[in-house]
Order: C-alpha cells, then structure tokens, then sequence
C-alpha cells in the first residue's frame, strides 16, 4: 500500500464512520473545526481505523491527531509505509 492509497482508505473509512462528504476530507482538515467531530464520533474513528487496518492505536496518540494528515501519518509508520 502506499501512502496515497491509504489516504483514500483513511478517507472511505471518515466519509463512512462520520457521515461527511468526501470533498470535505482532505489532508489539513481538522477533525474538530472542519469535519466536526467531537470525542465519541473519535473514539468510533479509531475503532474503524483499527479494524479496517489492522493496527492499534493508543489513547495518548489520539491526544495529538488534530488532522487527518495526523491519522494518515500516525497509521503509515504503524504500517511502515514510507515517504513517496
């Protein structure tokens, strides 16, 4: 997977989980200002992140993803997707 395909899944998986349109989902958007999501719409974000993906991620690494360039960074280094 590169990193450009799992910034269309990270993106299928927000449109889906938080009933957003797709043009709205873009790497600066910001969960909070942009997309709109608050804590439990988060705790439901990384649940479908995990199951989709297979990873874990932390409590305390959700206290830094702001963005979803954020999550797509945070899950390319958990699936040792490198740099384009």
């Amino acid at each position: 997977m590169t990193r450009d395909e799992l910034f269309e899944k990270v993106k299928e998986i927000i449109v889906e989980t938080l009933n957003v349109d797709e043009e709205d989902v873009t790497l600066d958007a910001s969960f909070t200002d942009d997309l709109d999501t608050d804590s439990l719409e988060l705790v439901d974000l990384t649940m479908a992140f995990e199951s989709e993906l297979g990873v874990s991620i932390e409590d305390e690494e959700l206290e830094n993803i702001r963005t979803v360039e954020d999550v797509v960074n945070s899950l390319a280094e958990k699936l040792n997707i490198d740099e384009e």
